[in-house]
């Protein structure tokens, strides 16, 4: 931990947090003696245990959870909280627990899993709960999408705005292989790439062995030729990818023919990709605006991002306001299947605001979900003052999502594919193509 985050986070280091790992499950029934205000006849001292799977990694996963949780006790002193860890696997281990029965009071996913689960039943409707409202009337402005489903319904508590992803590098490699910043082109970037390969550095960590994180670049360079994103897949009902779309494909697979990629990408996960960055193997790395927590922790000042590139450098200075990130639904769950239902929605309500205020107040991260009426205590990262200053005051728009699953499937194993060597950009579009046309016709 860098010393300039130590003072902001002395207070929660010397918090006890007794979060064990465990298989999920429904805990004690609720019980009008047993309320999640701790009241009742039991006067509170009856514990409810509520087990919650998410994510508990990192600065900007484990220490709001933490804080939510310390806060949590003080409001619902009756609730036990239980954390199973998340891990980084494309929610397939929460899926497992929905295929088998076993799954959490709360659960943290996003809106491709929600829909799944909407379908199965395992994702409460949370639309006419008190605490929605009362979440509702606190949300920021313009984060309408992050709450409420395309289909009108409320599925989780958000506790950030919207996210979207960038690409991160080491100032230091750069300067040491002579690499001109800020790379505008595509075509610069596989320049890049070659002297990175050529002066014994991985160009670019990616963990795509998570096919999100694929589509995610994939989805930087089509805003670039796209503002609206994905959900222009959707929306206009193209029976074929537009012309942005196969663009964005050749450049993709530009890069990867110039070895921008590690030849072991589609097998390599988070901890190995951010290693290989942290460690000064690979001089660059892609991942959501949280990462700049982790990246500043240990790279100090010769970390720093950049926009993503676009075909020429008109088009990259008009562009940089279309942003390659959409407000879906996500955050914290609740399982229909829980035994403390009423106790386990306060509760992701709850947790899902503090989380917010933890962020915004000691990370100083202005991309929350909820108003936080609490000043920044903790010194911002100058990446997220890039952010803040730089970036949301001129954004443009915000990429839509695509809300079709077979569609966003068939996106993230073609993307995938797109790192691997001999796979074409031809094969890229006749299989997405092959979707497109049954889904949209």
């Amino acid at each position: 931990m860098k010393p300039k985050y130590m003072k902001a986070l002395s207070v929660l280091a010397a918090l006890s947090l007794t979060l064990s790992l465990t298989a999920c499950g429904g805990g004690k029934p609720d019980n009008s003696a047993s309320s999640a205000n701790g009241g009742g006849a039991n006067d509170g001292t009856k514990k409810i245990q509520i087990k919650i799977y998410a994510q508990h990694f990192d600065e900007d996963t484990a220490k709001p959870f933490d804080y939510a949780v310390e806060e949590l006790k003080k409001e619902m002193p009756n609730v036990e909280i239980k954390l199973d860890e998340a891990v980084q696997d494309g929610y397939q281990k929460l899926k497992t627990y929905a295929a088998t029965g076993n799954m959490p009071d709360i659960y943290e996913t996003d809106w491709t899993t929600l829909q799944t689960f909407a379908k199965s039943k395992n994702v409460e409707l949370l639309d006419s709960y008190p605490e929605t409202a009362d979440f509702k009337s606190k949300l920021n402005t313009g984060l309408e999408s992050r709450l409420t489903a395309p289909d009108g319904h409320v599925y989780a508590f958000p506790y950030t705005g919207i996210e979207f992803q960038l690409l991160y590098y080491n100032k230091e490699i750069f300067q040491k292989v002579g690499i001109q910043t800020p790379i505008k082109t595509v075509d610069q970037l596989a320049d890049a790439a070659k002297k990175l390969s050529a002066a014994g550095y991985t160009p670019m960590a990616i963990f795509a062995k998570e096919k999100w994180i694929t589509t995610a670049f994939y989805a930087g360079l089509a805003t670039r030729e796209d503002a609206n994103g994905f959900g222009d897949l959707e929306a206009g009902k193209p029976t074929a990818l537009p012309p942005a779309f196969v663009t964005a494909a050749e450049q993709m697979k530009k890069l990867q023919e110039a070895g921008l990629f590690d030849a072991n990408a589609t097998n390599t996960n988070y901890d190995q990709a951010s290693s290989q960055f942290f460690s000064g193997k690979a001089a660059m790395f892609v991942n959501g605006q949280w990462e700049i927590y982790s990246s500043t922790e240990k790279l100090g000042d010769k970390v720093d991002w950049m926009y993503w590139p676009a075909k020429d450098e008109a088009t990259y200075d008009s562009s940089k306001g279309f942003i390659n990130g959409a407000g879906a639904p996500g955050g914290f769950s609740v399982s229909p299947s829980s035994k403390n239902k009423e106790t386990a929605v306060k509760v992701a309500s709850f947790l899902a605001q503090k989380y917010s205020e933890y962020k915004y107040s000691v990370l100083g991260s202005p991309i929350v979900s909820v108003k936080v009426d609490k000043p920044m205590t903790g010194e911002v990262p100058p990446m997220m003052k890039r952010i803040a200053d730089e970036v949301l005051p001129n954004v443009k728009s915000y990429a839509t999502a695509v809300n079709n699953i077979q569609i966003k499937n068939v996106i993230d194993d073609n993307t995938q594919n797109m790192l691997v060597s001999g796979f074409t950009v031809k094969q890229f579009t006749d299989n997405v193509n092959r979707i497109l046309a049954k889904e949209n016709k």
